[in-house]
């Protein structure tokens, strides 16, 4: 009988990417997946740390797999990957007897050798403590054809590893390191082998993905690497996550604008609308440059969306600094937005240097009001989207009406139309038809 594993993935996409690579290493290590806790030998939690309670999930689930295994008389072998086990390593064990694994998000590769060690140690001694390994790789390569995509259609391909800013809020330089580049052959060979394996989209990952210098070839930065991913036969989209406003250089611009298969989207985290809050969050951009690349931007690409990362509550941030984040939404009007309540986290330059000064209950409120400003914003350009054809690659059915294709436009917008489950796979012309708050409707123009 075939041994079986079980890979949870908490947090970003470049996790999701992370466990794509785990799940293929495991299967070329000769386990099958399972979608069920209780028939897999080996269940890998990939975590993340970003967000406050990241942790306490963690240990939530270890404790339902413990109490699980007392229940069963057998348990799997209990591996902790990606980001809280780089920042907690020994202290997860000090927590939880589940644990057989901690493996960092630098060392990945080393997966199948620690889960066969911990099964003969556990054979020999059933209670030891769990194997540790959060050494740095600095080899960033991975091999060809290795990771088992999760989506048929769309492909990941990281960049970049690890992350300089070292900006206040942000635990990603503690967990992921250094800022690794990935050689552009590497990426152009790993892109063309998704196409020809059946991909129709990828996207780019890094932490700030538009940083990237090919270390293989000095006269590739980012806006090359653009250019050269645009020439691979079969590929019709390209999309990437996440820039930093202050490394989208004029040649950048220029690329989005001319390549045809670069998507016209664009994820632009802007964090907070107040040049002194930006300041202490130490993003090395303000309010005026950031504005100022919007209204290039637009005039570059009138049809650009936009969308954005806020912090809201940030120690120190006054009323009248959240104002000009409101402000700033108003002014650049995004398609969508992810934004949080600031919550300390571990290691950073605001846990270690900045009270945490704005109550639960301001935060809440402010959070709140730039959750209804947004939505406001999104409706009326939803609904402006009506009447328009959209080319719109569709990815999947519907996931609220099995009768449903559903797909997304190059600005990133879901749209959902009746259709032939055939044209999974296709970029077909679209009418947009109807608007809901988070997606559209349309009618297929063939």
């Amino acid at each position: 009988m075939s041994k079986k594993y079980l890979i949870e993935t908490f947090g970003c996409q470049m996790n999701f990417h992370d466990s794509e690579r785990m799940a293929g290493l495991l299967e070329q290590a000769g386990y099958e997946s399972t979608e069920d806790d209780l028939d897999a030998d080996v269940i890998v939690i990939n975590t993340c740390s970003v967000r406050e309670r990241a942790e306490e999930k963690l240990f939530t689930r270890l404790g339902e797999l413990q109490h699980q295994a007392v229940e069963q008389g057998q348990r799997p072998v209990v591996a902790v990957a990606g980001c809280v086990a780089q920042q907690e390593g020994a202290a997860i064990r000090q927590r939880s007897k589940a644990v057989d694994v901690i493996i960092g998000t630098r060392s990945l590769k080393h997966l199948p050798m620690l889960v066969d060690a911990a099964v003969e140690r556990r054979a020999v001694h059933p209670a030891a403590a769990p194997t540790l390994d959060l050494d740095p790789l600095e080899d960033v390569s991975f091999p060809l054809g290795v990771a088992k995509r999760h989506d048929p259609l769309k492909a990941y391909v990281t960049i970049i590893e690890g992350c300089n800013e070292f900006c206040a809020f942000c635990v990603v330089p503690y967990t992921r390191g250094a800022e690794r580049m990935r050689s552009v052959a590497d990426i152009v060979a790993e892109a063309r082998h998704a196409v020809d394996t059946g991909a129709k989209e990828i996207q780019l990952l890094g932490q700030i993905v538009n940083h990237y210098q090919a270390p293989d070839d000095p006269t590739c930065d980012f806006a090359d690497l653009l250019t050269r991913l645009n020439d691979i036969e079969g590929l019709d989209r390209i999309r990437f996550a996440s820039p930093h406003p202050r490394h989208v250089t004029s040649r950048m611009i220029e690329a989005l604008c001319d390549l045809d298969k670069v998507c016209r989207h664009l994820h632009l985290p802007v964090q907070s609308g107040s040049s002194d809050v930006l300041r202490t969050m130490r993003r090395r951009h303000t309010r005026e440059d950031y504005l100022g690349l919007v209204s290039r931007l637009r005039e570059a690409m009138p049809d650009i969306a936009l969308s954005t990362d806020i912090i809201v509550g940030f120690p120190g941030e006054s009323a009248e600094q959240f104002e000009q984040t409101l402000t700033l939404t108003e002014a650049v009007r995004y398609h969508s937005m992810f934004s949080f309540k600031y919550s300390p986290r571990p290691n950073t330059l605001a846990l270690k240097r900045l009270p945490d000064d704005v109550t639960a209950e301001e935060k809440t409120r402010r959070i709140m009001e730039l959750q209804s400003r947004q939505r406001r914003i999104q409706g009326e350009l939803y609904g402006a989207a009506i009447g328009r054809t959209e080319d719109v690659l569709i990815d999947s059915r519907s996931r609220r009406r099995d009768w449903e294709l559903s797909g997304r436009t190059s600005g990133n917008t879901v749209v959902n139309l009746s259709g032939d489950p055939s044209w999974i796979g296709r970029t077909l012309p679209v009418r947009i038809t109807g608007a809901n708050p988070n997606s559209l409707r349309g009618e297929a123009v063939v």
